[in-house]
């Protein structure tokens, strides 16, 4: 087993063009052949080659290898001209020409091993790279199979320093779940925790949800707030996607390549080589079982060795950035931003920078933001203002014969009699908007009922919701304040229960 990996090392390191390899960081790696994230000898080349491109292959180097034999790699070259985040026209042309230049050599190679004549001693350089890393018999093909890969050490680095915000945050949720707490390094693969990554595909955010799977998994995605974007209302529904997955197909290894595959589409190769992933990242042939499919596990196993492991791939230090220091709040009505960041006494851009599931509409006030929504403050806005923003509403009645004090837009205050409905100015603006209730003032968290209040509450009774279209049980909960697990035991369901239908009346208080 270990003679395996050893090969696999050699391929990847007699690289030419300046492969900045680091003799410690490639002699001591071990893969784990147990445990919740084992490494088989079929797969131990792949985790190698993410390694190598997470952790030591700068993005100014290209690697050029076999996209289904991992442990061969016929160059790491170096691109000419200023490196930047992408391609310029001359590296992109660089890059086309390497591949035709290496294609054309196998084809060549290939037709000279099947007609046994005599090879050049670039051939044989050529050759003894396939045969140390894949076998004689990769030889065939090999061709079809060329790849280029960048590397994205810087990248992976920056993503790293990003993590230092939620990493601890990922960790509680993923032991709330039931499930590993390194699963949290998964963002590494899907998106390096750039927070507005979007595939081509539409998938989006740090865990890179697609619209149907997020809102199956509690997210509300729509045009207003799309919690995809919240890394870690996402990384709830994230840790119940994979606690599902591995209920579903018994081990890790298979659950977060469903992640990429589908639940349905692992279960199928589950069908025909059983949980052994290295049988089936080598054997299945499944439709869409591709390139990225078949290396997912192995790039989470190899994301997980290096961000475990920042020293020894980043000895130049890692700035972790400092742990979310924002507070949840869950509205319990409709109401615009700008009301809930006066109330708490900060700018609806501040708010807005934290609220990244905030689009457009909602953070400039043309949308309200919907009651069971998530709302982040700054650390300690509950404690300073203790009562919940009050609820808003945009027009107001008031008698025909009311006098109401209207705020032009020099400040200066004006008499207006109205009857029916009014519209004023916003005082910190100076245009004209709906104002918030204008009702009684909330009184500060700080004031005393009166002694009527107090002794006229009514006792608390019983609240019940009805099940409308498309809402999870997690979200009835959040909409009404509660957890899941109160949820369930207020109307009786099993631990584990998540079914609801339309129309069921769901018991959520007393």
């Amino acid at each position: 087993m270990w003679a395996l990996a050893l090969l696999a090392l050699v391929a990847l390191g007699g690289c030419g063009g300046g492969s900045n390899l680091r003799s410690d960081s490639v002699s001591k790696i071990e893969y784990d052949t147990s445990g919740p994230f084992p490494v088989p000898e079929e797969i131990q080349p792949n985790v190698d080659f993410w390694r190598h491109v997470y952790g030591i292959w700068s993005r100014g180097q290209v690697a050029f290898h076999d996209n289904e034999h991992m442990g061969v790699v016929y160059e790491v070259g170096e691109l000419p001209g200023t490196v930047q985040e992408g391609y310029t026209n001359e590296q992109r042309a660089w890059v086309k020409a390497r591949e035709a230049m290496y294609r054309d050599q196998l084809r060549s190679l290939e037709r000279k091993v099947r007609e046994r004549t005599p090879l050049t001693s670039s051939d044989k350089e050529l050759l003894a790279k396939i045969e140390q890393g894949a076998g004689k018999g990769a030889i065939y093909g090999a061709s079809d199979r060329l790849r280029s890969q960048r590397g994205v050490r810087e990248r992976f680095k920056r993503g790293l320093e990003i993590s230092g915000r939620y990493d601890p945050y990922f960790r509680q949720i993923m032991t709330a779940k039931g499930v590993p707490d390194d699963l949290a390094y998964l963002p590494h693969v899907e998106s390096s925790f750039q927070t507005h990554a979007r595939s081509s595909v539409g998938a989006a955010g740090i865990w890179q949800f697609m619209p149907a799977t997020g809102r199956e998994y509690g997210m509300r995605v729509d045009r207003n707030i799309d919690e995809r974007l919240d890394p870690i209302t996402c990384a709830d529904g994230a840790a119940r996607y994979l606690s599902a997955a591995h209920r579903k197909l018994g081990s890790w290894p298979l659950a977060i390549t469903s992640y990429n595959h589908g639940k349905g589409g692992m279960a199928n190769a589950k069908a025909q080589y059983g949980d052994d992933i290295g049988k089936i990242v080598k054997n299945y042939k499944g439709r869409a079982f591709g390139f990225a499919s078949r290396n997912f596990y192995a790039s989470f196993v190899a994301a997980r060795e290096v961000a475990d492991h920042p020293n020894r791939y980043f000895p130049e230090g890692v700035n972790f950035e400092q742990p979310w220091s924002y507070e949840r709040l869950v509205l319990r009505s409709s109401m615009p931003a700008h009301h809930v960041a006066n109330h708490y006494g900060v700018s609806t851009a501040s708010l807005a920078r934290a609220n990244l599931h905030w689009r457009d509409p909602a953070v400039d006030g043309r949308s309200q933001l919907p009651a069971g929504s998530t709302v982040w403050l700054p650390a300690g806005s509950t404690r300073r203002v203790a009562a919940h923003p009050p609820t808003y509403r945009d027009r107001i009645s008031v008698p025909s014969t009311a006098t109401l004090v209207v705020r032009n837009d020099s400040g200066s205050a004006k008499q207006a009699a109205k009857t029916g409905s009014v519209r004023l100015a916003n005082t910190s603006t100076g245009t004209a908007k709906p104002t918030s209730a204008k009702a009684p003032a909330a009184k500060p968290a700080s004031a005393k009922p009166s002694a009527t209040a107090a002794t006229t509450k009514p006792t608390a009774k019983a609240k019940y919701h009805v099940v409308k279209p498309q809402e999870t049980l997690y979200r009835v909960a959040v909409n009404n304040g509660i957890s899941v697990d109160k949820l369930r035991k207020l109307n009786q369901l099993d631990p584990n229960d998540n079914t609801i239908r339309v129309g069921q009346k769901l018991r959520v208080s007393g």
